[in-house]
């Protein structure tokens, strides 16, 4: 019997049992596949990632013979970049939030898994992308409430320092300022959608300390179709078309003093649909 194909069958079997599959990408920064194919659309970034780090993972792994587990971590160790506890204090330690399922375990585990990952005890901000969890033509915070409510926990806890949130208008993040114990430290605008910051949202922000960034994530960072494909491609084409995104957390690593970025990467957490 080929041995090649008894491995691949072992590892068919692996994905087969398994129902979740925790991946981090390791550092992007010392990445050279993505240095040539520069500069990437976070969406394009994101596929190769996805695609990347599976296939060494899965071209490395040997698949146990008993045992099997119900969580694969999928990482490739010499790609991580964790923080060395002597230079905490001159790092900052960020992370934005896509969630794909409404668990309301999907924060802390990011969270958690964030903080194990780069060995720090917290994160120094989070931003939630709100966009997904409000839809295009909602007008209420009510979706978002509950995420806001588990970040807020997090914060509580000393898991995270401050929380913001993403493509908010004026109307929404007053509704949230006001709602919110844990009052939101920055709002992320999109300047594909809009080139000047709106006048009364600058307004709102500098009373309330609310600080505006920018980014460039589309609507849809990842879609279900293209995260199959990745997947198969990544896996060889073991098993694809039962696995979801649950949620997607992409961090950054920056050094305070030179606005150096050290390290960014993704994290994410994929679960097997229930037939």
């Amino acid at each position: 019997m080929d041995p090649h194909n008894t491995n691949a069958e072992a590892k068919r079997c692996l994905l087969s049992h398994a129902k979740t599959l925790r991946l981090h990408t390791g550092n992007l920064v010392n990445r050279a596949r993505l240095k040539k194919k520069c500069p990437l659309s976070p969406g394009e970034e994101l596929q190769e990632c996805i695609q990347a780090t599976l296939s060494s993972w899965f071209s490395t792994i040997e698949a146990p013979t008993e045992d099997l587990p119900d969580t694969l971590d999928c990482n490739i160790p010499q790609a991580t970049d964790a923080v060395i506890p002597e230079e905490r204090e001159e790092l900052k330690v960020s992370a934005k939030l896509f969630l794909f399922e409404s668990g309301q375990s999907s924060i802390r585990d990011a969270v958690e898994m964030a903080c194990q990952t780069l060995a720090v005890s917290q994160l120094d901000s989070v931003i939630i992308a709100a966009q997904r969890l409000l839809g295009d033509d909602v007008k209420t915070l009510a979706p978002l409430q509950p995420a806001w409510e588990q970040l807020e926990a997090l914060v509580h806890r000393q898991r995270i320092a401050a929380i913001g949130t993403a493509d908010l208008d004026k109307d929404l993040l007053e509704q949230l300022y006001n709602w919110a114990q844990v009052k939101p430290s920055s709002n992320q605008v999109n300047l594909a959608s809009c080139c000047v910051m709106p006048p009364e949202l600058t307004a709102f922000a500098k009373e309330f300390d609310i600080q505006l960034l920018t980014h460039n994530d589309p609507p849809e960072l990842i879609s279900a179709a293209t995260f199959r494909e990745a997947m198969q491609e990544g896996t060889q084409h073991v098993a694809a078309d039962d696995w979801r995104l649950e949620w997607l957390l992409r961090y950054s690593i920056i050094v305070k003093s030179r606005g150096i970025i050290k390290a960014t990467g993704y994290l994410f957490s994929a679960r097997k649909a229930e037939l």
